[in-house]
């Protein structure tokens, strides 16, 4: 009787999608040379600061009209979360730059779930369901109509307070 391990002897073959790990095959190599800031200080120091900080303000007078916060003291035995600015310059299919971008995130990684959280959601579109609503509107021949929201908020109530700390550049 034979005990010992017993070895699959078919030969091995990558899947497809890995095929651009492969020598000599030809590949479409993308420029990812970061050249955007990466924090307030040296987006006010770039060559191009005043597209940086148009893309801050208007951050920021979303964040207004939107009524996100109030601005108040951190109450004692409080703990607030820092905030941070990320910065992206939108590109077209050429490569030119039309658009600078900054959005405002807190730092939810400062917090503690029981403590500071109890749960965390992200809504997401299922493709299943594009898919479904693609096919009826390619059924019914209905035109479909696709949008940007330039800034997208979520609607949900918390019965928690939040504190934030105040971005750099917002006095």
């Amino acid at each position: 009787m034979n005990t010992g391990v017993r070895r699959s002897s078919r030969t091995r073959k990558e899947p497809d999608r890995y095929l651009w790990h492969l020598e000599g095959a030809e590949v479409l190599v993308v420029d990812e040379s970061n050249d955007e800031p990466t924090n307030y200080k040296s987006a006010i120091s770039d060559p191009e600061s005043a597209k940086w900080l148009e893309a801050m303000n208007a951050e920021m007078q979303s964040m207004r009209d939107n009524q996100v916060w109030d601005l108040v003291e951190l109450p004692p035995e409080s703990r607030a979360v820092g905030s941070k600015w990320v910065f992206k310059r939108k590109t077209d299919m050429h490569g030119n730059v039309h658009t600078f971008k900054a959005r405002l995130v807190a730092k939810g990684f400062t917090q503690t779930q029981g403590i500071d959280y109890d749960e965390t959601f992200s809504p997401v579109a299922m493709i299943k369901s594009i898919r479904i609503l693609l096919a009826i509107a390619a059924y019914y021949d209905y035109e479909i109509w696709q949008m940007d929201v330039k800034t997208a908020f979520l609607n949900g109530h918390l019965s928690e307070d939040v504190y934030m700390v105040q971005p750099d550049g917002v006095s």
